[in-house]
């Protein structure tokens, strides 16, 4: 069975359609990437996956849930999120530790009980598994940006969550921290418990190499959508951000340039 379904869904603000019609797919194991020019609707998009709004019309069905006919805050519980809008929501004080344990119930207060010793060994494990060991004790107010959002992660993989939405995980992350966060999801990714991720991305060298679907958006409409490699040609790209693109791929990971003007 299929973790999100998103069938001719459209979103309306303001009296203008910001998204769709969108239909999408995403399968138990897939790993999408979510692309496109800024103001193409991928935010939209991934709040209607993330249980945040509703659609104006159409339908939007998460881990068997449909929209409008479940509790929104009990399906939330349910799906992991990692982003700066989550980090700027929890308390800067609260040591890496302490907010992989508010991933339990998807909380954005720390989990003050020292009791749940099993609990405690499990997020320590998670974030040994993301690199980010060293940071249990650690503010997470203290810890760069690429290392918050791998903290992040380790928060919603706490929850078990079959469906992980990534929010731009890499904006404002250096070279070294993008290639740390990169090297994370694709060990995450070969995990047997892994879940279905879809990554919001500014640009294509942050993918990594287990990604394994992609969309495009423009305007709020898909361009193309599928299997990474048929989603991830020139021709989708250049159509998606409106100029000549030039792509390529070495050891799984994806580079994209404008093609020169002269």
């Amino acid at each position: 069975m299929p973790v999100a379904v998103v069938e001719a869904a459209t979103v309306t603000a303001g009296g203008r359609r910001v998204l769709g019609p969108v239909t999408l797919r995403v399968g138990a194991g897939e790993h999408w990437a979510l692309l496109g020019p800024n103001g193409a609707g991928k935010t939209t998009l991934l709040e209607l996956l993330g249980a945040e709004r509703h659609p104006t019309t159409g339908s939007v069905t998460v881990l068997g849930g449909r929209l409008g006919r479940v509790d929104l805050r009990d399906l939330r519980a349910r799906i992991g999120v990692a982003g700066q809008r989550v980090a700027e929501r929890l308390p800067p004080q609260a040591t890496a530790l302490e907010v992989v344990l508010t991933g339990r119930d998807g909380t954005l207060a720390p989990w003050w009980t020292r009791g749940d010793g099993g609990g405690r060994e499990a997020a320590l494990e998670l974030l040994s598994r993301l690199g980010c060991g060293h940071l249990a004790d650690r503010a997470l107010g203290a810890t760069s940006q690429g290392e918050r959002q791998r903290v992040l992660i380790a928060r919603s993989l706490y929850g078990r969550h079959r469906l992980l939405l990534l929010d731009e995980p890499a904006a404002g992350v250096d070279l070294p921290g993008r290639e740390a966060l990169v090297a994370a999801l694709d060990a995450l990714a070969a995990a047997p418990d892994a879940p279905a991720t879809v990554h919001v991305a500014h640009t294509l060298e942050e993918l990594p190499a287990s990604t394994s679907h992609a969309a495009l958006l423009r305007a709020g409409r898909l361009v193309a959508e599928g299997q990474v490699a048929e989603v991830l040609t020139e021709g989708h790209l250049s159509e998606c951000y409106g100029l000549e693109v030039r792509v390529e791929r070495r050891s799984g990971r994806w580079q994209a340039t404008a093609a020169p003007s002269w």
